[in-house]
């Protein structure tokens, strides 16, 4: 796993493009990747963890304005994905991301939602 703002997975990945088929079973995993994201308060608990680089679970839920125990439970999830790791220092425990495709992810969300400066070129880039 790769810090937050490190390159998104790792530059010996072929293109999507030049990659096979996805089949049934890796279907089933990413639509299973993108239900667990389906969700409004774990994809701001990845921006707020994206932007402040660690934050404790009460931090996170007076940002979002919820409850610390519902917070818990969504970065229980998560983590589960390996997409955080968490540290413990004393009664507080600390959330960053560890997968350094998230932000990018995030961003390319965004990037889909504003459709500005994301115009993608006949090679497959973006034009911005």
């Amino acid at each position: 796993m790769t810090e937050a703002g490190a390159a998104c997975c790792d530059d010996t990945r072929p293109a999507l493009k030049d990659r096979p088929l996805l089949s049934f079973v890796d279907a089933v995993k990413v639509m299973a990747l993108f239900k667990m994201l389906g969700n409004d308060t774990r994809v701001r608990l990845l921006h707020h963890l994206v932007r402040s680089g660690e934050a404790t679970v009460t931090d996170m839920a007076n940002t979002l304005g919820m409850k610390p125990q519902a917070v818990s439970n969504q970065l229980v999830r998560l983590s589960d994905t390996g997409m955080l790791s968490s540290r413990r220092d004393g009664n507080n425990v600390y959330y960053r991301v560890v997968n350094g495709c998230v932000a990018p992810l995030l961003d390319l969300a965004l990037c889909l939602m504003e459709q500005e400066g994301c115009t993608p070129t006949r090679d497959g880039g973006r034009d911005e």
